[in-house]
């Protein structure tokens, strides 16, 4: 005999955002209701054009310069917009909640010794066994500490050092899929009972030269010049934007007996992982809209990233899922920020909600290579 399982609400009471929108929920809502460009730099890397983070004041989440020194740039931008989300949920000088509290983030690969990396290049050229000499310099020009400090989990670890985070963490990686299942981790744990409160996000650096090479030899980059994300047909691909967003999910009535504010309640997050193919991506999220409970959102949050092909499906998809329903795309927002999309769309979709600008809102991520997600956000009133 079948024992039905009784669900919490999950609420979202806590958000952290940074990117070239600015810092904060207020800044990310005037660059949303606005619809003007993002900040964009054409020149530092051109000719491929990147969102740049908005300028920070670090010590203001990050007071030890010390803290500051050892982290990479991914990693201060996470650990920043961590911070403002415990202080938004009020939970920052709460040190016995932090305790307790759980930690999931989405993140890719640490950055890479540009100096090393040439060197080996150059060498390679001329080297006799070219095989022999690459594993050499390898074993003897890469540091120990260089490759303890690419690992995805610093960010978590730093969040922890930091802010005092010290529930158990765990880290997704996996670009685009990465935010999307680490929200349906975090949300899925808190419905089922398993945890009260959990801060999960991720973070992404835009301005490095090696992630620019990488996604340009796929030829997933958008140049030389920003375009709208659905208006890159003759220029197809995404451009980078740096940022992070954090959002603190916590079970209704736990909120309720700390007294904090629910913003919006996270009710589902559907994933896919389709096999790409002409028509899969409409009908991955035709699949997941539906299983998300989807009813007629007043607006929809896009993580389309302006690749060829696949972001043609998601528009008509949504032309059918969300007739004469706004659509917005993050990347004309903050860029695309890869493992952290998933966890701004959410964001910014609580933000509307929390404005009492909208009573349901959809947020769909679809990966450049891999992976589809929906997920749906509504007013603590709207039933599940």
């Amino acid at each position: 005999m079948s024992r039905q399982v009784e669900t919490r609400n999950v609420v979202v009471t806590g958000l952290g955002l940074v990117s070239c929108a600015g810092e904060g929920v207020e800044a990310h809502l005037a660059a949303y209701r606005s619809g003007d460009g993002p900040r964009t730099d054409s020149a530092t890397f051109a000719p491929y054009p990147v969102h740049p983070v908005a300028p920070l004041t670090l010590d203001g989440q990050i007071p030890k310069k010390s803290d500051q020194r050892q982290m990479e740039p991914w990693q201060r931008l996470g650990v920043y917009a961590a911070g403002l989300a415990l202080e938004a949920a009020g939970a920052k000088a709460d040190a016995a909640l932090k305790a307790a509290m759980h930690l999931v983030v989405a993140a890719g690969g640490g950055e890479r010794d540009y100096a090393v990396d040439g060197q080996i290049l150059t060498g390679l050229r001329n080297a006799a066994d070219p095989g022999a000499y690459l594993n050499e310099r390898l074993l003897n020009d890469l540091r120990p500490t260089l490759f303890l400090a690419q690992l995805s989990n610093l960010l978590a670890g730093n969040i922890a050092i930091v802010h005092g985070v010290t529930g158990a963490s765990r880290t997704f990686m996996g670009e685009e899929s990465s935010g999307v299942d680490a929200l349906r981790i975090a949300q899925a744990r808190i419905a089922a009972g398993q945890l009260d409160i959990v801060l999960v996000g991720g973070s992404y650096n835009a301005e490095r030269p090696d992630v620019l090479l990488i996604h340009e030899m796929g030829g997933y980059l958008s140049k030389p010049s920003y375009r709208p994300v659905f208006e890159r047909a003759e220029t197809p691909g995404f451009i980078l934007g740096s940022g992070a967003a954090f959002l603190v999910l916590e079970a209704e009535d736990h909120a309720r007996r700390r007294g904090a504010r629910a913003l919006a309640r996270l009710d589902a997050v559907a994933s896919d992982r389709t096999k790409r193919r002409d028509g899969s991506v409409g009908e991955s999220l035709t699949g997941l809209w539906s299983k998300a409970g989807l009813a007629k959102p007043d607006a929809v949050i896009s993580a389309a990233t302006g690749c060829a092909g696949i972001t043609g499906e998601e528009r008509e998809a949504l032309k059918t899922l969300a007739p004469q329903v706004p659509v917005r795309a993050l990347g004309d927002l903050t860029g695309h920020t890869l493992e952290a999309a998933a966890p701004f769309g959410a964001a910014l979709a609580v933000a509307l909600v929390a404005a009492g600008e909208a009573r349901e809102v959809a947020v769909t991520t679809v990966g450049h290579r891999r992976g589809e997600g929906v997920l749906r956000l509504t007013t603590t009133g709207e039933s599940a």
